[in-house]
């Protein structure tokens, strides 16, 4: 369920990618259909990289688009100051031998020295991300291009990275889940670990690391080359859940996936050190039952003879910091954090060293707000670098003089996010650096400080990327102006979107929320409204930011009619302290439900431009979860819900999350009933459409399965729709994306109607 914002606007990137235009006449500018936003590419954004900042070099390198090859992409080195453009790898020197094609560059790294670089293709999917691929290695000064990997297969190698003297590559081969080390100079392999299996895991993660604790490389190189660093995870125990394909083969066939639910057997976690030319690994001796404990973090020092450890408890209440010697394994503790009353928030983390070793940057919830801090190697010395009562949202950098801490921030207005400075001293007070412009504002810094690629959007506004000087935000030259897609949003038929507090369910508590309404909006009507939502610890809604496609189907609704509006409830990870996003331990469900409810009915209570008799709300994942709780709680506020993929019962959900964030399941049995939607299902009086992918390998179908059964036994009528094999996000197959919004407008459109107005163009 985590990861919604970011991975569902990647989905509807990918089904806008792919799908062919569909027009056969020119279309009406200012009107919206589904066929222009799912299927046309008319709001297609461009993207910019992948980027490189060249260490110390006051430059960066990106890829474009060949000017002289046919389908093939450059790798061009920009100045930051001048401006001025150099190909360093054109188009021709990636075609491998015998190939008339260039290799497609989904990603790159230089060697440190900057005489080799390592390309990044033919990816394929493992579960979130493409993140096993192949891997070429080009000798700039040779013009050597060659395959790594020898024999693997095609599409097996992850994670691939330079030695710190560029000289071997490191990499794990998916398909044995073992490490190994290739000499660039020589072309010989070493295999560092045998035991890989599908069961003993070594560099990379089970299903639930990676998911919730996002983990994806689990190897790391010491700082002086000699040794490697690397997880291993024990999945033996751990319970497989069966999807079953119906659709693929003649036969239906079972796909098996390690998959740990609430309350039951996790992956072992340890963690060992081998030499980089082979040998016996050391294995870290870290405390307690690796079953019922997390290796949450792990790198090395600053040192080829110390790693540092994040080792976190199962209930995920206390976390520890551990130093661990490479040659003995012995561990000691050097800083510990713990919430009996909630949890220890690892969702923002950052582990810098500085001083040469002697200090580390670290981010904690200590005081209540999400703080950046100065540790000292042994612990002794805690000093706070961000003071006051605001979140620190993430970090984005720090200057190679260890003099400034770069992050993000927005003290005032929990919906925008702004770039921030500290110094790292503590000394003085944190700067803004961001104009006054509100929206969401998102950096790549480059080590020393001085220049960042600056993303910008806002609501209903598509993105902008410039390169920034730092710490004005002088801005030198736009990257990426998207002006075509700006248009094409500007001449829609809209009107401003409105930001407001409504009041929550407790008294004094206001959340935040917005509303779109339709074009030529008109007081004197009464407009039917549905609610977007989410409402969980991994995704905020109100959000000053392009939404995408989202955005633009909300959008199109207001064409027919409607009024959309959202509102983030207690629990979502809204910069507003730490009581605010733990206040639901154990209350997932009931909490927001309550907070969207009572923001309901004040919404309605407030606006006479609203039908009250006509209250629809409709989410993804999380959201599909408490779109559920909503509708089933509150059916005299709720008179229609579209649940897509839902969690109806939260004890079929992972250990990871739901622990995290409801205990375990065998001590808090009353609570994990009491926040499942299922359990109030015979509860239901307006209309539902239930949603979801057969092959849905996060939020499992069975749930959904369960759902069903619980509302024929209380003879309730709904309506549901399968999607058969497609994932979490239902964007797999032809048109499905297109399809899936068609259906979810055709519910709406019946069973909550909308007058449409007369188009009156008006822009935000």
């Amino acid at each position: 369920m985590n990861r919604l914002a970011t991975r569902f606007a990647s989905v509807l990137v990918l089904a806008l990618t792919a799908a062919a235009p569909v027009f056969g006449q020119e279309a009406d500018p200012g009107t919206l259909t589904l066929e222009r936003i799912f299927a046309s590419g008319d709001f297609q954004t461009d993207r910019f990289g992948p980027a490189k900042w060249l260490e110390g070099e006051g430059a960066y390198t990106t890829v474009e688009p060949s000017e002289t090859f046919e389908g093939g992409s450059d790798i061009v080195r920009y100045d930051a100051a001048s401006g001025a453009r150099e190909i360093l790898i054109p188009a021709s020197r990636l075609v491998p031998e015998g190939a008339q094609d260039a290799l497609e560059i989904e990603d790159y790294a230089w060697s440190p020295a900057g005489g080799r670089i390592l390309v990044f293709t033919n990816s394929a999917r493992v579960w979130r991300d493409n993140t096993r691929g192949d891997y070429w290695i080009l000798d700039r000064e040779s013009e050597n291009l060659r395959k790594l990997g020898g024999d693997a297969p095609q599409s097996t190698l992850m994670f691939a990275k330079f030695s710190p003297d560029g000289s071997r590559v490191g990499y794990v081969r998916y398909d044995e889940n073992d490490i190994y080390v290739e000499d660039l100079t020589s072309g010989e392999i070493t295999r560092l670990t045998t035991d890989g299996s599908r069961a003993i895991i070594n560099g990379t993660f089970d299903w639930v690391y990676e998911e919730e604790l996002n983990l994806q490389d689990g190897w790391r190189w010491s700082p002086d080359g000699e040794r490697i660093a690397y997880w291993q995870l024990d999945a033996s125990g751990v319970g497989e859940f069966l999807l079953l394909n119906s659709t693929d083969s003649l036969y239906s066939f079972t796909v098996p996936i390690q998959y740990p639910k609430a309350g039951t057997t996790n992956s072992a976690a340890r963690v060992g050190v081998v030499g980089s030319r082979g040998g016996e690994t050391v294995w870290m001796d870290v405390p307690g039952d690796p079953r019922n404990n997390y290796i949450a973090r792990m790198e090395w020092a600053a040192s080829p003879d110390e790693l540092v450890i994040q080792h976190l408890n199962r209930l995920q209440n206390t976390l520890q910091i551990m130093l661990a010697d490479a040659s003995t394994g012995a561990v000691r503790t050097i800083h510990s954090e713990s919430d009996p009353d909630a949890w220890v928030d690892m969702r923002v983390e950052l582990f810098q060293w500085i001083d040469n070793g002697q200090r580390f940057l670290w981010i904690s919830e200590s005081d209540g707000w999400r703080h950046a801090y100065v540790i000292s190697r042994d612990g002794e010395e805690v000093r706070p670098i961000t003071p006051g009562d605001y979140d620190v949202i993430d970090v984005v950098g720090f200057d190679t003089d260890e003099e400034w801490l770069y992050f993000r921030a927005s003290p005032d207005d929990p919906k925008t996010q702004y770039l921030y400075r500290a110094r790292i001293d503590g000394m003085g007070e944190a700067e803004r650096l961001t104009p006054d412009e509100a929206g969401t504002h998102a950096y790549d810094i480059s080590s020393s400080g001085d220049w960042a690629i600056h993303t910008f959007s806002s609501f209903g506004v598509p993105p902008v990327i410039d390169l920034v000087a730092l710490p004005g935000h002088e801005s030198v030259r736009t990257l990426v102006e998207n002006a075509e897609v700006r248009a094409a949003v500007e001449a829609l038929d809209r009107w401003p979107v409105e930001f407001f507090r409504i009041p929550g369910a407790e008294a004094g508590l206001m959340l935040d929320g917005w509303v779109m309404k339709p074009p030529g909006f008109d007081e004197s009507r009464e407009y039917p409204v549905l609610f977007y939502v989410y409402g969980e610890p991994w995704g905020q809604t109100v959000v000053d930011s392009w939404d995408g496609a989202t955005y633009l189907w909300h959008l199109y609704l207001t064409q027919q009619g409607y009024l959309v509006a959202s509102v983030d409830p207690r629990g979502t990870p809204a910069p507003r302290g730490s009581d605010w996003r733990k206040v639901i331990y154990q209350r997932i469900g009931t909490l927001t439900a309550a907070d969207l409810a009572a923001a309901a009915e004040a919404f309605v209570e407030e606006r006479p431009w609203v039908d009250a008799t006509e209250v629809g709300i409709w989410g993804w994942s999380g959201g599909g979860s408490q779109t559920l709780n909503a509708l089933f709680r509150y059916p005299d506020v709720f008179d229609l819900g579209m649940a897509v993929a839902p969690v109806p019962d939260v004890g079929l959900y992972d250990t990871i999350y739901q622990e995290r964030y409801m205990g375990l399941p065998q001590e808090s049995p009353e609570a994990y009933a009491e926040s499942s939607p299922i359990t109030y299902a015979d509860r239901l009086e307006g209309d539902l459409l239930v949603v979801h992918g057969t092959g849905d390998d996060n939020v499992h179908f069975q749930g959904t399965e369960r759902l069903i059964n619980a509302l024929v036994a209380a003879n309730k009528p709904f309506t549901m729709m399968a999607y058969p094999n497609r994932t979490h996000g239902i964007f797999e197959g032809k048109n499905t994306t297109l399809h899936l919004y068609g259906l979810l407008t055709r519910y709406l459109e019946e069973h909550l109607p909308a007058e449409a107005p007369e188009p009156v163009a008006i822009s935000r």
